[in-house]
């Protein structure tokens, strides 16, 4: 399905003064859309107007993205959660459904732990509960992101996040490979914030009906992490997408989207 009707932006104010960018977007009950770290709110151009059937959608720019303040920091996902709330004030939304892929599924967990009555259905994608309990990707792909070379870096980047069979037929340009504009500050502070995040204690206050989603192939978040996350969720319920990497919501989309659709138009929406 196509987008619905104009994207408008607008700016709202965090507790601690940052302007923080947001997005909002067709009609119906709110669905809030977290992107991963170092992406602006177009990491979710794709597949967005999938959801306009049912849902309004709701992005933002994290600090330190796209038109958002880029403060020095420090940066963390219970931070970057807080922003989320502010956001959801300035646009007089009290109650809405959220969804995070990788980091924003990290603070999508904060948000749905600290502020329970803000959320009524939470979906949470190829992401962990971060802190010693999560698995780790492996070394290698530490590495293969961190080459000195730019372009290399950025193909090994789209290579963990889309199949080489997909890609063939969907040769980009891709919205998921980092936010262009972002200095340097903000980026490593978006990396600071990734790392650190521990949510491990906090998953048990998750009230919301909870789906967890990740490709089986993700290297990038290894898949493991899912049955850790629905242990400390309260009757969470799990997907595994075959074959699928980081990127499932856009290499999986014809079966992504309607499988959230679903789990969403479950609940009352009051």
């Amino acid at each position: 399905m196509n987008d619905t009707g104009p994207r408008s932006t607008a700016i709202a104010r965090a507790q601690d003064g940052v302007a923080l960018a947001y997005q909002l977007q067709g009609d119906g009950y709110p669905l809030v859309l977290l992107a991963g770290q170092a992406n602006n709110h177009h990491w979710w151009d794709a597949v967005r107007g999938d959801f306009h059937a049912t849902h309004s959608t709701l992005t933002l720019d994290q600090r330190g993205t796209g038109d958002s303040d880029k403060p020095r920091g420090p940066y963390s996902t219970q931070q970057f959660a807080e922003d989320v709330i502010a956001v959801l004030d300035h646009a007089g939304v009290e109650r809405a459904d959220v969804y995070g892929t990788s980091m924003g599924g990290r603070v999508a967990q904060w948000v749905a732990a600290r502020h329970p009555d803000r959320v009524r259905r939470l979906v949470l994608g190829c992401t962990s509960p971060g802190g010693p309990h999560a698995v780790e990707r492996d070394r290698s792909v530490r590495r293969a992101l961190a080459q000195p070379d730019p372009e290399a870096a950025r193909q090994a980047l789209t290579d963990l996040m889309y199949s080489p069979a997909w890609r063939a037929t969907h040769p980009g340009p891709y919205t998921t490979l980092g936010d262009p504009g972002m200095p340097p500050h903000a980026r490593h502070g978006h990396l600071v914030a990734s790392n650190g995040h521990d949510a491990w204690e906090a998953l048990s206050l998750i009230a919301a009906p909870t789906l967890i989603l990740h490709g089986d192939q993700d290297l990038l978040t290894p898949p493991d992490n899912l049955p850790l996350l629905a242990a400390r969720i309260p009757d969470a319920r799990t997907h595994l997408f075959p074959g699928a990497r980081h990127a499932y919501f856009e290499e999986c989309r014809t079966e992504a989207g309607p499988l959230v659709e679903a789990f969403l138009g479950e609940g009352e929406r009051s």
